[in-house]
C-alpha cells in the first residue's frame, strides 16, 4: 500500500504487534449485525496509529485485531477508526 512507503519498516512484522486487518464493507456490516452495535459503539483507534497507517485504514473503517492469548488461544477485537 502507498502508506507503507512512509514507514521506515513494516511494524506489522514486529513480534509484539498483533495482526491488524482492514475489514471490507461487507465484513464490517456482518460484524456490526452479529453484535448488534453501531460503528461508534466499538472501541476506537485513531487514524494516526502506526498499525492503522500500515494497513491503509481511514476514518470510518473497522479494523480486526487478532492477539495471541494464553487462555483463549486467539482473542479477536474490533476497532472503529476515527480522525486523529
Amino acid at each position: 500500500m502507498k502508506n507503507r512507503s512512509r514507514l521506515k519498516f513494516n511494524i506489522l512484522d514486529h513480534f509484539l504487534v498483533p495482526r491488524h486487518e482492514l475489514l471490507s464493507y461487507v465484513d464490517a456490516e456482518n460484524i456490526l449485525e452479529k453484535y448488534g452495535v453501531e460503528p461508534h459503539q466499538l472501541p476506537l483507534i485513531r487514524s494516526s496509529d502506526p498499525a492503522v497507517i500500515a494497513v491503509g485504514g481511514k476514518p470510518g473503517d473497522i479494523i480486526r485485531i487478532r492477539r495471541r492469548s494464553p487462555t483463549a488461544g486467539i482473542a479477536i477485537a474490533y476497532r472503529y477508526v476515527t480522525e486523529g
